[in-house]
């Protein structure tokens, strides 16, 4: 297969982290309306779902200018989302489930996935770092979200495969360059195997086993 040329690959990144953002800030909109927060309690919880993980990757990676400083105006959609949400909620009476928050949370987990995991290996790191940075990149976002919350991370508290998603996504990434697949596509695997493993586990209810301590002697 043909490679895809670096410019069209850096266009594709984008993309992707776009949509990643988005994802992440409509499941942080979930999380704030849950708590009732106000209009500022709002857009820090939806900002923080949308920009830390990929935040945090980049002060990792010494990659500068971040996602959200370089496209700023992003930092205006984050606003008008919020206001536009509240200003729904209110009006339809919208009462979001913990199990809504899911579904735009795992289409999350895997955009981030791709995105995070290519953009190590574009900087020639080896494959297990990468892979950790496409898992960072996924799964902080989440994390911040819910610890402004007032939560337990739902990646750490639901027995849910989660952070596992993201890690068999980023080494499909590594698999697929591996065997010369076009950039596009190794996104594409990556994302659809993160995103679908945990939209799996979520519909089929699936837990991963908990840790029982044994009783004090």
């Amino acid at each position: 297969m043909n490679p895809t040329p670096p410019a069209a690959l850096s266009e594709i990144l984008v993309v992707v982290e776009v949509l990643a953002t988005l994802a992440f800030a409509l499941s942080g909109l979930l999380a704030a309306a849950r708590q009732r927060l106000d209009a500022v309690g709002v857009c820090v919880v939806t900002g923080l779902a949308a920009f830390g993980g990929g935040t945090l990757r980049d002060v990792l990676l010494d990659r500068r200018p971040f996602f959200w400083v370089e496209h700023s105006a992003w930092l205006w959609v984050i606003l008008g989302l919020s206001a536009a949400a509240m200003a729904l909620m209110r009006v339809r009476h919208f009462a979001p489930t913990e199990r809504a928050m899911q579904w735009p949370d795992a289409l999350g987990l895997g955009l981030f996935t791709a995105n995070g995991t290519q953009i190590a290996l574009e900087q020639g790191l080896p494959a297990i770092v990468a892979v950790l940075m496409g898992l960072v990149t996924a799964v902080f976002g989440g994390v911040l979200r819910d610890i402004v919350c007032n939560e337990v991370p739902r990646a750490f508290s639901d027995h849910r495969p989660y952070a596992i998603c993201a890690f068999f996504g980023g080494w499909t990434l590594v698999g697929a360059q591996a065997l010369g697949a076009p950039g596009w596509l190794g996104l594409l695997l990556a994302t659809v195997v993160a995103a679908g493993l945990r939209a799996a586990a979520v519909w089929a209810d699936y837990e991963l086993p908990r840790w029982e301590p044994g009783a004090a002697e």
